[in-house]
């Protein structure tokens, strides 16, 4: 469907729009009272979203690469329909398919309270049917307004039963990763990726100092992320999840990927809603799962 088409099929006067993106792919552009916000197609990966009179809550990677099939660094990519390395297929992506591959735009509705509702559902390809041989319906609605929210629904249209791992694998912009600390996650276990996946356990307020790459497990709290360079906290909540991922590939990782742009380290945090490790979900023909996060802003505006 060309720019023109979506436009005339799914845009909003004045609120949402479908424009060129970078690398010729589709985005959409949200403005509506509450906020501005950027959404591209590929993926139907977020990568803005601005608050009335706020900075940006979302950070994209200034040498972020925008090529047909890959992946994006930055925004909220979709892990799905596993996180991580795939459990025995070696030479299948990581985090799965559904960050690189188009979706299709179901409906988008200006709600009374100027709130921009999109909903998305994943193209079914040749190329997706063979790193996921089930029947399934892959759903995504998005409600951009004072709050964030995203809610990701699997659900099972197979006559077979099949399990997924998933995340929103958000980066979030922040003043400085070395100040601001995630709270919410205070005595929980969690899994050290950089020490062979050993089960430890959070003291404290998360604080940055090195590469961290974290599972937090039964972690079904509200959590935040303290920011005093930019005088806000960013209020998480979810449901359909108990796991949490914290990630920060920090100056040695940053340089080796490549595409994380100068100290873009420094810029950012993950900390994802998520469904991974011992936390994964179990689906039976005609089942189905919801997986949704909420975003919101505190501002301290003495500050």
């Amino acid at each position: 469907m060309t720019i023109d088409e979506l436009n005339r099929r799914f845009g909003l006067t004045s609120m949402l729009m479908f424009v060129e993106g970078k690398g010729g792919m589709p985005v959409i552009e949200v403005s509506n009272s509450h906020c501005k916000a950027r959404i591209g197609l590929q993926g139907a990966q977020v990568t803005s979203w601005v608050p009335s009179g706020e900075a940006e809550v979302i950070w994209l990677s200034s040498d972020a690469s925008f090529k047909l099939g890959k992946s994006i660094r930055g925004g909220i990519p979709v892990c799905w329909p596993w996180f991580g390395a795939h459990e025995s297929e070696t030479d299948f992506p990581a985090h799965g398919h559904a960050r690189t591959v188009f979706w299709d735009v179901l409906d988008t509705e200006a709600m009374d309270d100027g709130t921009t509702v999109i909903q998305f559902k994943i193209i079914d390809n040749e190329a997706g049917r063979r790193l996921w041989p089930y029947s399934s319906d892959l759903i995504m609605t998005m409600k951009f307004g004072a709050a964030l929210e995203i809610e990701l629904l699997t659900r099972n249209t197979d006559n077979k039963p099949f399990k997924i791992t998933q995340a929103l694998h958000t980066y979030f912009n922040v003043s400085d990763a070395r100040n601001i600390s995630v709270t919410g996650l205070e005595d929980c276990e969690y899994l050290d990726k950089l020490d062979q996946f050993a089960k430890k356990r959070q003291t404290g307020p998360v604080k940055l100092t090195a590469e961290t790459d974290r599972i937090y497990l039964q972690t079904q709290n509200d959590y935040s992320i303290v920011d005093p360079g930019l005088n806000r906290t960013i209020e998480i909540s979810k449901s359909g999840s108990h796991s949490t991922v914290v990630w920060n590939p920090w100056q040695a990782t940053a340089e080796k990927m490549g595409d994380l742009g100068e100290d873009g380290y420094l810029k950012m945090v993950c900390v994802e809603t998520a469904n991974a490790a011992e936390d994964f979900v179990l689906l039976e023909p005609g089942q189905s799962h919801s997986l949704f996060v909420k975003y919101q802003l505190k501002t301290d505006k003495s500050g």
